[in-house]
């Protein structure tokens, strides 16, 4: 008799378990969908950029190899300077962690356009973009940014340009790609895109804000924290 009960709880919690996974799972697959498809409307191919004009064009640190940009890095920077050279705008804010200083993302975004030829006082630095909706939320808050496009690559941008927009900017993204990431890459950011979906509901405050600096009116060079030589 005890046997029975307890293989009657056992079947019980299995189902159980088994419910709140399919649960789980299709929250996961709904989510993602929604946000692939509100974006969807709001990226922009190479041909149109001519037809845009915007505050700034965001680029999302992707991480550093020897205090270099990394190659993925590099491939966001080199489409960011596609846009910037069909002029859709004149700014770029350059938003990555350097939150430690041996390690400085922003200055080596800045370093790797300056060396292209882009004028450094257009370039804006955020020292604290620790994670894409905290660019998006300073972006609004501290960079006072209304129109922005976002760049990237697609299987980040999708959800880049969602907090963006769901923060108040009128965001778009670049539609640009040439590598195919690794599906590790996939599917780390089908449960970023279920993070920020409700981080975008709660609004929580980003790791530092900071003071105000307007990307239409201020000189860039007031973001700059780099000791010239």
């Amino acid at each position: 008799m005890k046997k029975l009960f307890k293989n009657k709880i056992f079947k019980i919690f299995v189902i159980f378990v088994l419910c709140v996974g399919f649960l789980c799972a299709g929250a996961v697959i709904g989510i993602n969908a929604y946000m692939i498809s509100y974006v969807s409307d709001y990226l922009i191919e190479a041909d149109d950029l001519e037809n845009y004009s915007f505050d700034c064009i965001t680029v999302l640190g992707a991480g550093l190899w020897d205090g270099e940009p990394s190659p993925m890095l590099k491939e966001r920077l080199d489409f960011a300077l596609e846009a910037y050279e069909a002029g859709c705008s004149t700014k770029f804010l350059m938003s990555g962690d350097h939150g430690r200083k041996d390690y400085d993302e922003v200055n080596a975004m800045k370093d790797y356009i300056t060396q292209k030829g882009v004028d450094k006082d257009s370039v804006f630095l955020d020292h604290a973009g620790f994670s894409t909706y905290e660019t998006m939320y300073r972006a609004r808050d501290a960079f006072k940014v209304e129109k922005t496009l976002i760049v990237t690559q697609k299987y980040h941008l999708y959800r880049a340009v969602y907090n963006a927009r769901k923060l108040g900017i009128d965001a778009y993204g670049y539609d640009r790609e040439e590598k195919v990431y690794s599906v590790k890459n996939d599917i780390r950011e089908a449960a970023a895109r279920v993070k920020d979906f409700f981080w975008c509901m709660a609004e929580p405050k980003p790791t530092y804000l900071g003071e105000e600096i307007p990307i239409k009116t201020a000189n860039a060079t007031v973001t700059d924290d780099k000791i010239k030589v």
